[in-house]
């Protein structure tokens, strides 16, 4: 598998992660990005021994993009802080069902997981295990019954995008799991990794990362506003 690599030095890599393939090992024991791309490491540096990589955030299954990885504990370390600090900027791109009203507005809710379930719920601010989640967004265009939108992710929960949106009344087109009343079996969740901005742990220089999304269903309708 072909990871494509946006930007590498002796410290980062950050690639685009397919589709449908997990970050990291998980129970289906399927290839997974973290293993591929230690491989790649190894076999492109000649590295003997074990490759260093560590994940600094992660992209459910589904979702494609742009996604950190660190290749020393220093950087691991510093872009994990800058992450805990919310200095680490995430914009998502999503396609979602019906007509979204406001052109931009601050969602923030309580999520709690079913582990076992793999779903995530909103819930009372007081339920125990319940974690805050805060995301914004801009609305970027609106045609038939979808709308393009922004997302600039202030925390980073588990499905916290897909949730959020749900409970908006706007569930992503193609997800499966929080909108499977209005979409059909197969059809690829539109929510994309777009882009990445951060100051580089160890130079200091200001690194901006953009992936775009794949030209296939629903992301070329959107012509006007998502040019490469």
């Amino acid at each position: 598998m072909e990871i494509p690599i946006l930007y590498e030095d002796n410290h980062l890599l950050i690639v685009e992660k397919p589709v449908n393939v997990p970050v990291q090992e998980d129970r289906s024991k399927d290839p997974d990005l973290l293993s591929i791309l230690k491989k790649d490491i190894k076999k492109r540096y000649q590295k003997p021994g074990n490759v260093y990589l560590s994940l600094v955030h992660r992209l459910d299954r589904p979702v494609g993009g742009a996604i950190i990885f660190a290749k020393t504990s220093k950087a691991a370390s510093r872009m994990a802080n800058m992450l805990r600090k919310r200095e680490l900027a995430r914009t998502y791109l999503a396609v979602v069902r019906g007509k979204v009203t406001n052109e931009k507005d601050t969602l923030i809710h309580y999520l709690k997981k079913d582990r076992r379930k793999n779903e995530v719920a909103v819930v009372n601010s007081s339920s125990p295990d319940a974690k805050k989640a805060i995301l914004h967004y801009k609305t970027l265009e609106r045609k038939n019954k979808y709308t393009l939108m922004q997302i600039m992710l202030e925390t980073g929960r588990s499905h916290q995008i897909r949730v959020q949106l749900k409970e908006l009344g706007h569930p992503l087109y193609g997800d499966q799991l929080y909108g499977s009343h209005v979409n059909k079996t197969g059809q690829q969740i539109a929510l994309w990794a777009h882009q990445l901005s951060f100051v580089h742990p160890v130079k200091k220089e200001k690194i901006i990362v953009t992936s775009n999304p794949p030209q296939l269903n629903p992301w070329t309708n959107w012509e006007k506003s998502l040019v490469p």
